[in-house]
Protein backbone atom coordinates (compact mmCIF):
# COMPACT_ATOMS: atom_id res chain seq x y z
CA UNK A 1 0.00 0.00 0.00
CA UNK A 2 1.22 3.29 -0.78
CA UNK A 3 2.55 5.72 2.78
CA UNK A 4 1.20 8.98 1.65
CA UNK A 5 3.25 11.84 3.80
CA UNK A 6 1.03 14.34 3.43
CA UNK A 7 -2.27 14.43 1.92
CA UNK A 8 -3.20 18.29 1.66
CA UNK A 9 -2.52 20.06 -1.43
CA UNK A 10 -0.45 23.28 -1.72
CA UNK A 11 1.00 25.45 -4.20
CA UNK A 12 3.74 27.88 -3.74
CA UNK A 13 5.88 30.03 -5.94
CA UNK A 14 9.29 29.62 -5.36
CA UNK A 15 12.44 31.68 -6.34
CA UNK A 16 15.89 29.64 -7.50
CA UNK A 17 19.15 30.98 -7.44
CA UNK A 18 19.18 31.38 -10.90
CA UNK A 19 15.99 34.06 -10.26
CA UNK A 20 13.63 31.25 -12.14
CA UNK A 21 10.08 30.92 -10.94
CA UNK A 22 8.22 28.50 -10.70
CA UNK A 23 4.90 26.86 -9.48
CA UNK A 24 4.83 23.47 -7.73
CA UNK A 25 1.91 21.35 -6.34
CA UNK A 26 0.40 17.54 -6.13
CA UNK A 27 -2.15 16.07 -8.82
CA UNK A 28 -3.39 12.91 -7.88
CA UNK A 29 -3.96 9.77 -9.68
CA UNK A 30 -6.64 8.01 -7.76
CA UNK A 31 -4.98 7.77 -4.17
CA UNK A 32 -1.35 8.48 -5.12
CA UNK A 33 -0.12 11.91 -5.48
CA UNK A 34 2.52 13.01 -7.71
CA UNK A 35 4.20 16.77 -6.94
CA UNK A 36 4.80 18.64 -9.58
CA UNK A 37 6.88 21.81 -10.60
CA UNK A 38 5.50 23.78 -13.46
CA UNK A 39 8.24 26.51 -14.94
CA UNK A 40 6.11 28.48 -17.05
CA UNK A 41 5.48 30.41 -18.67
CA UNK A 42 1.81 29.85 -19.12
CA UNK A 43 1.55 30.56 -22.57
CA UNK A 44 4.23 28.69 -23.84
CA UNK A 45 3.91 25.40 -24.98
CA UNK A 46 3.94 22.78 -22.66
CA UNK A 47 6.60 20.05 -22.92
CA UNK A 48 6.04 17.25 -20.01
CA UNK A 49 9.64 15.79 -18.82
CA UNK A 50 9.98 12.77 -17.23
CA UNK A 51 12.73 11.47 -15.19
CA UNK A 52 14.41 8.20 -14.74
CA UNK A 53 15.16 5.83 -12.01
CA UNK A 54 15.04 6.74 -8.77
CA UNK A 55 15.38 10.43 -10.28
CA UNK A 56 13.55 13.20 -8.79
CA UNK A 57 12.64 16.56 -10.67
CA UNK A 58 15.23 18.32 -9.44
CA UNK A 59 17.64 16.81 -11.22
CA UNK A 60 16.39 18.34 -14.55
CA UNK A 61 19.29 20.52 -15.42
CA UNK A 62 19.04 24.29 -15.47
CA UNK A 63 20.59 24.67 -18.72
CA UNK A 64 17.91 22.56 -20.15
CA UNK A 65 14.89 24.10 -18.84
CA UNK A 66 16.28 27.36 -19.60
CA UNK A 67 16.84 26.29 -23.62
CA UNK A 68 13.00 25.17 -23.74
CA UNK A 69 11.83 28.78 -21.62
CA UNK A 70 13.54 30.58 -23.87
CA UNK A 71 12.05 29.04 -27.24
CA UNK A 72 8.73 29.50 -25.56
CA UNK A 73 8.31 25.81 -24.37
CA UNK A 74 6.82 25.19 -21.11
CA UNK A 75 8.45 22.60 -19.21
CA UNK A 76 6.66 20.91 -16.71
CA UNK A 77 8.39 18.16 -14.40
CA UNK A 78 7.35 15.58 -11.89
CA UNK A 79 8.27 13.27 -9.57
CA UNK A 80 7.37 10.08 -10.48
CA UNK A 81 5.60 7.22 -7.46
CA UNK A 82 7.90 6.35 -5.16
CA UNK A 83 10.23 9.54 -5.38
CA UNK A 84 10.86 13.00 -4.07
CA UNK A 85 7.89 14.31 -2.54
CA UNK A 86 5.45 11.76 -4.42
CA UNK A 87 3.76 8.98 -2.41
CA UNK A 88 5.87 6.09 -1.29
CA UNK A 89 5.45 2.69 -1.13
CA UNK A 90 5.67 0.11 1.65
CA UNK A 91 6.55 -3.06 0.15
CA UNK A 92 10.81 -4.13 0.64
CA UNK A 93 11.90 -6.66 -2.34
CA UNK A 94 14.69 -8.26 -1.70
CA UNK A 95 17.51 -6.75 -4.13
CA UNK A 96 19.49 -10.14 -3.83
CA UNK A 97 16.43 -12.32 -4.67
CA UNK A 98 15.38 -9.93 -7.59
CA UNK A 99 19.04 -9.78 -8.88
CA UNK A 100 18.97 -13.26 -8.82
CA UNK A 101 15.85 -13.77 -10.77
CA UNK A 102 17.21 -11.22 -13.07
CA UNK A 103 20.43 -13.14 -14.07
CA UNK A 104 18.20 -16.33 -14.51
CA UNK A 105 15.56 -14.64 -16.70
CA UNK A 106 12.49 -15.20 -13.94
CA UNK A 107 9.28 -13.27 -13.46
CA UNK A 108 10.00 -10.34 -11.17
CA UNK A 109 6.73 -9.07 -8.91
CA UNK A 110 6.30 -5.31 -8.66
CA UNK A 111 4.07 -2.86 -6.55
CA UNK A 112 2.87 -1.27 -9.85
CA UNK A 113 4.21 -0.96 -13.42
CA UNK A 114 5.43 0.85 -15.68
CA UNK A 115 1.70 1.69 -17.03
CA UNK A 116 0.86 2.97 -13.70
CA UNK A 117 3.54 5.26 -13.80
CA UNK A 118 2.85 6.41 -17.19
CA UNK A 119 -0.73 7.30 -15.96
CA UNK A 120 0.89 9.41 -13.38
CA UNK A 121 1.88 11.60 -15.95
CA UNK A 122 -1.47 12.29 -17.21
CA UNK A 123 -2.45 12.86 -14.08
CA UNK A 124 -0.51 15.74 -13.94
CA UNK A 125 -1.49 17.08 -17.01
CA UNK A 126 -5.07 16.83 -16.18
CA UNK A 127 -4.23 18.63 -12.93
CA UNK A 128 -2.92 21.86 -14.80
CA UNK A 129 -5.73 21.73 -17.51
CA UNK A 130 -2.93 20.80 -20.50
CA UNK A 131 -4.88 19.04 -23.10
CA UNK A 132 -2.00 18.47 -25.19
CA UNK A 133 1.87 18.30 -24.34
CA UNK A 134 5.17 17.64 -25.90
CA UNK A 135 6.94 14.69 -24.10
CA UNK A 136 10.89 14.34 -23.47
CA UNK A 137 11.74 11.22 -21.49
CA UNK A 138 15.43 10.33 -20.55
CA UNK A 139 16.61 6.48 -19.51
CA UNK A 140 13.51 4.92 -17.17
CA UNK A 141 11.59 8.05 -18.43
CA UNK A 142 11.63 7.09 -22.10
CA UNK A 143 10.58 3.91 -20.65
CA UNK A 144 7.15 5.14 -18.73
CA UNK A 145 6.88 8.38 -22.07
CA UNK A 146 6.59 5.10 -24.44
CA UNK A 147 3.63 4.12 -23.03
CA UNK A 148 1.96 7.49 -22.45
CA UNK A 149 2.66 7.67 -26.05
CA UNK A 150 0.82 4.81 -27.15
CA UNK A 151 -2.11 4.93 -24.91
CA UNK A 152 -2.54 8.29 -24.76
CA UNK A 153 -1.96 9.56 -28.41
CA UNK A 154 -4.73 12.59 -28.20
CA UNK A 155 -2.48 14.10 -25.73
CA UNK A 156 0.97 14.12 -27.02
CA UNK A 157 1.71 16.74 -29.70
CA UNK A 158 5.62 14.53 -30.18
CA UNK A 159 8.07 12.63 -28.39
CA UNK A 160 11.82 13.23 -27.38
CA UNK A 161 13.07 9.68 -26.38
CA UNK A 162 16.94 10.05 -24.44
CA UNK A 163 19.30 7.45 -23.67
CA UNK A 164 15.94 4.66 -23.35
CA UNK A 165 15.53 1.39 -24.14
CA UNK A 166 12.16 -0.87 -24.94
CA UNK A 167 13.85 -3.74 -24.30
CA UNK A 168 13.20 -5.39 -20.81
CA UNK A 169 16.82 -5.54 -19.26
CA UNK A 170 18.38 -9.12 -18.94
CA UNK A 171 22.04 -9.76 -18.04
CA UNK A 172 23.12 -9.31 -22.17
CA UNK A 173 21.54 -6.05 -22.78
CA UNK A 174 21.87 -4.03 -19.52
CA UNK A 175 24.28 -1.99 -17.69
CA UNK A 176 27.96 -3.31 -17.61
CA UNK A 177 28.50 -5.30 -14.16
CA UNK A 178 30.42 -2.26 -12.13
CA UNK A 179 27.44 0.32 -13.13
CA UNK A 180 25.01 -2.51 -11.78
CA UNK A 181 27.20 -2.98 -8.90
CA UNK A 182 27.41 0.81 -7.87
CA UNK A 183 23.73 0.94 -8.44
CA UNK A 184 22.73 -1.37 -5.59
CA UNK A 185 25.07 0.49 -3.58
CA UNK A 186 23.64 3.33 -4.27
CA UNK A 187 20.23 1.77 -3.41
CA UNK A 188 21.27 -0.19 -0.10
CA UNK A 189 23.11 3.17 0.94
CA UNK A 190 22.34 3.51 4.84
CA UNK A 191 25.16 6.08 4.94
CA UNK A 192 24.54 9.76 6.56
CA UNK A 193 24.37 12.40 3.88
CA UNK A 194 27.62 12.61 3.15
CA UNK A 195 28.46 8.92 2.76
CA UNK A 196 25.18 9.35 0.17
CA UNK A 197 26.86 11.94 -1.71
CA UNK A 198 29.62 9.55 -2.04
CA UNK A 199 28.12 6.77 -3.78
CA UNK A 200 26.42 9.56 -5.86
CA UNK A 201 29.20 11.24 -7.25
CA UNK A 202 31.05 7.36 -7.88
CA UNK A 203 27.93 6.76 -9.89
CA UNK A 204 27.15 9.82 -11.95
CA UNK A 205 31.31 9.56 -12.96
CA UNK A 206 30.69 6.48 -14.00
CA UNK A 207 27.82 6.55 -16.39
CA UNK A 208 28.25 10.07 -17.25
CA UNK A 209 30.04 11.39 -20.07
CA UNK A 210 34.37 10.27 -20.00
CA UNK A 211 36.38 13.19 -18.16
CA UNK A 212 33.32 15.13 -16.65
CA UNK A 213 34.20 15.68 -12.84
CA UNK A 214 31.55 15.27 -10.26
CA UNK A 215 33.47 15.73 -7.36
CA UNK A 216 33.01 19.28 -6.96
CA UNK A 217 31.71 21.09 -4.34
CA UNK A 218 28.80 22.43 -6.58
CA UNK A 219 27.64 19.12 -6.78
CA UNK A 220 27.89 17.66 -3.53
CA UNK A 221 25.73 20.82 -2.71
CA UNK A 222 23.46 19.93 -4.90
CA UNK A 223 23.27 16.65 -3.76
CA UNK A 224 23.09 17.15 -0.47
CA UNK A 225 19.99 19.65 -1.27
CA UNK A 226 18.34 16.93 -3.43
CA UNK A 227 18.77 13.97 -0.83
CA UNK A 228 17.64 16.37 1.87
CA UNK A 229 14.54 16.98 -0.07
CA UNK A 230 13.63 13.11 -1.19
CA UNK A 231 14.28 11.42 2.08
CA UNK A 232 15.59 7.64 1.40
CA UNK A 233 16.42 5.83 -1.67
CA UNK A 234 13.80 2.92 -0.82
CA UNK A 235 11.67 3.46 -3.86
CA UNK A 236 14.87 3.20 -6.05
CA UNK A 237 14.22 -0.76 -5.60
CA UNK A 238 10.85 -0.58 -6.00
CA UNK A 239 10.51 1.24 -9.30
CA UNK A 240 13.92 -1.01 -10.68
CA UNK A 241 11.17 -4.19 -10.02
CA UNK A 242 8.57 -2.27 -12.02
CA UNK A 243 10.94 -2.22 -15.19
CA UNK A 244 12.52 -5.88 -14.70
CA UNK A 245 8.90 -7.05 -14.10
CA UNK A 246 7.66 -5.00 -17.78
CA UNK A 247 6.81 -7.06 -20.19
CA UNK A 248 8.73 -5.89 -23.49
CA UNK A 249 7.38 -2.82 -24.52
CA UNK A 250 8.34 -3.22 -28.22
CA UNK A 251 4.32 -3.63 -29.06
CA UNK A 252 3.90 0.15 -27.87
CA UNK A 253 6.57 1.43 -29.73
CA UNK A 254 5.53 0.43 -32.94
CA UNK A 255 1.82 1.74 -32.36
CA UNK A 256 3.46 5.18 -31.86
CA UNK A 257 2.87 7.34 -34.84
CA UNK A 258 3.30 10.13 -32.81
CA UNK A 259 6.82 12.52 -34.08
CA UNK A 260 9.37 11.30 -32.31
CA UNK A 261 12.91 11.88 -32.46
CA UNK A 262 15.36 9.36 -30.62
CA UNK A 263 18.48 10.46 -28.88
CA UNK A 264 21.18 8.32 -27.50
CA UNK A 265 24.73 8.99 -26.55
CA UNK A 266 27.43 6.35 -28.34
CA UNK A 267 29.36 5.44 -25.12
CA UNK A 268 26.57 4.60 -23.01
CA UNK A 269 27.48 2.13 -20.09
CA UNK A 270 24.10 1.76 -18.69
CA UNK A 271 21.58 1.68 -21.46
CA UNK A 272 23.78 0.83 -24.59
CA UNK A 273 23.68 2.77 -28.04
CA UNK A 274 22.03 -0.50 -29.28
CA UNK A 275 18.57 0.50 -28.09
CA UNK A 276 18.57 3.39 -30.17
CA UNK A 277 18.61 1.96 -33.37
CA UNK A 278 16.34 -0.99 -32.21
CA UNK A 279 13.85 1.84 -30.97
CA UNK A 280 14.35 4.08 -34.48
CA UNK A 281 13.80 1.18 -36.28
CA UNK A 282 10.70 0.03 -34.37
CA UNK A 283 8.92 3.93 -34.80
CA UNK A 284 7.50 4.55 -37.77
CA UNK A 285 8.79 8.25 -38.94
CA UNK A 286 11.19 8.97 -36.33
CA UNK A 287 14.30 10.40 -36.67
CA UNK A 288 17.72 9.72 -34.89
CA UNK A 289 20.31 11.44 -33.30
CA UNK A 290 23.43 9.80 -31.89
CA UNK A 291 26.13 12.37 -29.63
CA UNK A 292 29.59 11.53 -29.80
CA UNK A 293 31.08 11.54 -26.50
CA UNK A 294 28.54 11.27 -24.62
CA UNK A 295 27.59 8.64 -21.51
CA UNK A 296 24.22 8.30 -19.68
CA UNK A 297 24.20 11.61 -18.24
CA UNK A 298 22.39 14.62 -19.66
CA UNK A 299 25.74 17.18 -19.27
CA UNK A 300 25.96 20.37 -20.80
CA UNK A 301 28.86 19.86 -23.30
CA UNK A 302 26.48 17.08 -24.41
CA UNK A 303 23.32 18.84 -24.75
CA UNK A 304 24.91 21.97 -26.94
CA UNK A 305 25.64 19.15 -29.33
CA UNK A 306 22.04 17.93 -30.55
CA UNK A 307 20.04 21.20 -28.76
CA UNK A 308 19.35 23.06 -31.72
CA UNK A 309 18.23 19.81 -33.79
CA UNK A 310 15.76 18.96 -30.55
CA UNK A 311 14.51 22.38 -30.51
CA UNK A 312 13.74 22.54 -34.13
CA UNK A 313 12.12 18.85 -33.86
CA UNK A 314 9.91 20.32 -31.17
CA UNK A 315 9.14 23.97 -32.98
CA UNK A 316 7.96 21.91 -36.18
CA UNK A 317 5.74 19.77 -34.30
CA UNK A 318 4.06 22.60 -32.34
CA UNK A 319 0.69 22.87 -32.18
CA UNK A 320 1.07 26.36 -33.81
CA UNK A 321 2.25 24.50 -37.08
CA UNK A 322 -0.63 21.78 -37.28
Amino acid sequence: MPLVKNSFFFLVIFLSFSIKSYEEGFALNNEIKIAYRDYGPETGEPILLVTGLGAQLTLWPDFLIESLQEKNFRPIAFDNRDVGLSTRFSSKPSQTINYIKYFLFLPIKSEYSIEDMASDGISVLDHLNVDRSHILGMSMGGMISQVLVAQYPERVSSFAMISSTASTPNPFNGPKLKVTRQLLKRSAAKDDIEGRINQSVKLFELIGSPGKNYDTPEFREKMKSYIQRGGDDSGFVRQMAAIVGSKNRKKFLRAIQTPTIVIHGDIDPLIKVGNAYSAHKLIQSSDLIIVNGMGHILDELSYSKFQDQLIEFLKSNSTDSI
